[in-house]
């Protein structure tokens, strides 16, 4: 195998930042499956499981293509075999670890779903990002494919994160339904409203007054 040259080893270097992401969320979405109980939020994410799952097998095969090694983590030097071997294995731990940890999130059912669409959420547009600077990257020095491949992956991951900004509300609602009793949702406008009459009560109780002050004048002048 020829050696990589200076633009295929910084290549390499973004594509294995993308090749651990994509494996820690394997890890990550297969936790969050199993606590779904929302129909259509759960297809999604199994959906996007097999989407992930896709994309890293795309970003390994292109990384063996510019003579890398696909990674968790790409540590170049002297000590960039041991220091890969260890990140990776700290990768892998952090992500299985989280799995038994977002179960425990939330106080019921729909919050749970809630802060986990968050997290989902937010590793959107951190895919987004590496992805934006993968393509970018291989523009500027002419690597059309792997610009092409960071483009699909990261209009698929902007599809997902245009999906979840509409649960997050949906599922906020569902909190509050389940969590906060019906009077107490509706307690603001009630508020409102009573002190909306009692504002009104009393100007037209002061109001009175001065009427029946009037009327008594005008009958002690025709006395």
């Amino acid at each position: 195998m020829a050696e990589q040259n200076t633009r295929d080893l910084k290549l390499v270097q973004y594509l294995n930042e993308a090749y651990g992401k994509e494996k820690e969320l394997e890890t990550s979405l297969e936790a969050h499956i199993s606590m779904t109980t929302k129909p259509p939020y759960k297809k999604r994410l199994q959906q996007h499981l097999k989407e992930t799952k896709g994309h890293a097998r795309t970003v390994e095969r292109r990384i063996k293509q510019l003579g890398g090694q696909a990674e968790l983590v790409s540590a170049p030097g002297p000590m960039g075999d041991a220091a890969s071997a260890v990140s990776a294995a700290a990768s892998k731990a952090v992500a299985a670890a989280k799995g038994p940890l977002h179960m425990l999130r939330g106080t019921g059912e729909s919050e749970k779903m809630l802060k986990n669409a968050k997290t989902e959420y937010w590793n959107e547009f951190e895919e987004i990002a590496t992805y934006t600077a993968i393509e970018t990257l291989a523009e500027t020095v002419g690597d059309k494919e792997t610009a092409k491949l960071a483009r699909g992956i990261r209009r698929e991951e902007e599809r997902m994160a245009k999906f979840l900004e509409g649960q997050i509300p949906q599922l906020t609602k569902s909190v509050a339904r389940e969590e906060i009793p019906a009077s107490e949702r509706r307690g603001g406008a009630s508020r409102s409203r009573s002190r909306s009459r009692s504002s009104s009560g009393r100007a037209g109780s002061n109001g009175g007054a001065p009427r029946r002050r009037a009327r008594a004048a005008s009958g002690s002048r025709s006395k």
